[in-house]
């Protein structure tokens, strides 16, 4: 093999869902199994959208009341003036 030849890693089907199936709370994080397994956490998501397992994405949750976006427009009057 030579300096620049490039090495094509393919998974199966079945260790895809091993690792999306690893993920799953309790159990290891996409860095941890990333390291583990060698594949880039940006891999393991890309596996994650392929099998709809958007239970495992990483997500945001904003509530706020009415109270809370009125606190949060006059504190930043506040830092305006």
């Amino acid at each position: 093999m030579y300096k620049n030849d490039k090495v094509i890693r393919r998974y199966s089907e079945p260790f895809k869902l091993k690792i999306s199936d690893e993920i799953t709370p309790g159990k290891l994080n996409k860095n941890q199994l990333g390291k583990l397994y060698g594949i880039a956490p940006t891999t393991i998501n890309e596996w994650i959208r392929k099998y709809n397992r958007k239970d495992l994405m990483n997500t945001r949750v904003k509530v706020e009341t009415k109270d809370e976006i009125t606190r949060i427009k006059e504190l930043q009057k506040e830092i305006i003036l």
